[in-house]
């Protein structure tokens, strides 16, 4: 038996020396390039070049093109290019200075800037001049240093601003006194205006070509035609809007009171633009220039009640 038992060791221990054991047949796998440890959670960037932060981005990165190579870069690094913007620009800067020099030439904006220097206390105090100017007695505009003061500082002192809003206002009025009547139309309140427009104009033709005439040296200006000429558009929209409210008999009351105050305004107004000058020219006051000059100055204050009724009537049935 115990020579059988030491058979049996020398033969296991032979298979023991001949073949492997079982833990010598694992193998740790190897990395390899190109495959990654499926127990590793991120990619090995080490062997990668950098893209962080301090890495400079590729010119043309992104889509956008390098900015060498862009034409607008291009054209303003030629020499040639800076001297053509800074011609065109002196260029610019002499056509804007003509402009400035020329303009009033043509449209005298200082001068229409001091036509529209009002406020509301100067508008509310001439509203009623033109309403009620019976009472009023010191008709002279004021001057300061040969120039006349602004008319939100004198009431005497003629505007645009009243004459612009009343004009507006007369057309505004016209459309709905046409709208109550069902006789709207976009075509009938343009012909309105266009009217309205059109005696104004030949208004102020026919007293300029009048005071050449009569040889008036006066400081009345067109602009100054206009203010006053432009009064009438007040008295115009009240008897539209007493038409609307009472009737024609509303219309020719109210109507037939602006009339007449109008014409006072105008009559005292104009007498110290033109009588005035000739007075101070020494003329006799009962010589023959003197009385063209009354009688240009009566029908320059009848012409407003005449236009204000003809302008109006059809507005209210």
């Amino acid at each position: 038996d115990g020579g059988q038992e030491i058979q049996d060791l020398e033969i296991l221990g032979v298979h023991s020396a001949g073949m492997p054991s079982p833990a010598s047949k694992r193998r740790v796998p190897g990395s390899q390039p190109g495959m990654a440890d499926p127990h590793q959670f991120f990619d090995d960037t080490s062997s990668t070049p950098s893209r962080g932060y301090g890495a400079q981005p590729s010119p043309g990165g992104l889509g956008y093109p390098s900015p060498s190579s862009s034409p607008e870069a291009a054209f303003l690094a030629n020499p040639m290019s800076n001297m053509a913007m800074a011609y065109g620009s002196s260029l610019a800067a002499h056509g804007k200075e003509l402009v400035d020099k020329n303009i009033d030439r043509f449209i005298p904006v200082t001068k229409l800037k001091y036509y529209f220097a009002v406020d509301t206390v100067y508008v509310g105090r001439k509203l009623g001049l033109l309403v009620f100017p019976y009472l009023h007695q010191d008709w002279e505009v004021q001057y300061q240093q040969d120039t006349p003061v602004a008319p939100r500082f004198d009431i005497n002192a003629p505007d645009l601003y009243i004459p612009a809003m009343a004009f507006i206002t007369y057309i505004l009025v016209a459309g709905l006194a046409l709208g109550t009547q069902d006789r709207f139309s976009p075509d009938l309140l343009g012909l309105q205006a266009s009217s309205a427009l059109a005696w104004l104009t030949l208004e102020v033709v026919a007293i300029l070509l009048s005071l050449y005439l009569v040889t008036v040296n006066t400081d009345l200006t067109t602009i100054d035609l206009v203010a006053f000429l432009g009064y009438k558009y007040v008295g115009m929209i009240g008897g539209v809007l007493m038409g609307l409210l009472f009737g024609k008999i509303g219309y020719y009351l109210m109507l037939g009171w602006c009339c007449v105050s109008i014409f006072v305004f105008m009559i005292r107004t104009l007498r110290l633009k033109i009588l005035a000058q000739a007075a101070a020219e020494g003329v006799p006051v009962r010589g023959a220039r003197n009385q063209l000059r009354m009688y240009l100055t009566m029908a320059v204050a009848a012409a407003q009640p005449l236009l204000m009724y003809w302008l109006t009537f059809h507005l209210v049935r």
